[in-house]
């Protein structure tokens, strides 16, 4: 029973809208009907959060690949690409300042 339960829970944690505080009370019930340790219990919920923060870092990367994507077909301007724009034309300017005293001076 309880590794039905752990395989369900581990298929469907990218799916599942369980909150943290549900698989919680899901273990302690278990526990006071004896279907499972408390040494179980804390290893299943320490593995349910480990799947848990790994699945959400994967849907956060996944988020943000689309996000940039989705800006590049837009051809919308980026902060990073807004700044480096900013940097290449205090650059430009410090050019041409230089060139136009030099310019002054002959």
């Amino acid at each position: 029973m309880f590794d039905l339960m752990k395989k369900s829970v581990y298929a469907g944690i990218g799916l599942a809208l369980k909150t943290k505080d549900e698989v919680e009370e899901l273990v302690e019930e278990l526990q006071k009907k004896g279907e499972m340790s408390e040494k179980e219990g804390r290893k299943f919920l320490k593995d349910v959060q480990k799947r848990y923060d790994e699945t959400q870092e994967k849907l956060e990367k996944r988020v943000e690949d689309a996000v940039q994507d989705f800006l590049k077909k837009t051809k919308v301007v980026t902060t990073d690409e807004l700044k480096e724009l900013k940097k290449e034309i205090r650059e430009l300017k410090s050019i041409v300042n230089a060139m136009t005293q030099k310019k002054e001076k002959d």
